[in-house]
């Protein structure tokens, strides 16, 4: 597979569908892991309405494809896991460590990037 870069700027703000097209919110910021380079996780605001009431998921990168046609990213997690996802509120971001990123990517079981 050849590489494909993008960047981070450009993809904040992108919608995120699921794979029946359900609106699932949008991406609001793009985590680094800082020593090992990798994407760690993707910040999606979902619920609400119009920014209000939103409450922000942390998204393993590995669940979210590019759709580069229609400039979105397409998360295969159904409405209701979703709204039952480990979250947070946009003013109260959550200590992350080890046992938070473990239970994040356990909950869409993903392999940890670290771990392997």
């Amino acid at each position: 597979m050849e590489p494909v870069t993008l960047s981070a700027s450009t993809m904040v703000g992108d919608h995120v569908v699921n794979p029946e097209g359900e609106d699932l919110g949008k991406i609001e910021e793009i985590m680094i892991d800082v020593p090992t380079g990798n994407v760690a996780y993707a910040v999606l605001s979902f619920g609400g309405f119009l920014g209000l009431g939103d409450k922000y998921f942390a998204i393993p990168w590995q669940r979210l494809e590019v759709d580069a046609k229609k400039e979105r990213f397409v998360l295969n997690v159904d409405k209701e896991r979703l709204e039952n996802a480990p979250g947070f509120d946009k003013n109260n971001w959550p200590q992350v460590d080890g046992k938070y990123m473990d239970t994040i990517y356990g909950y869409y079981d993903v392999q940890p990037y670290w771990k392997k």
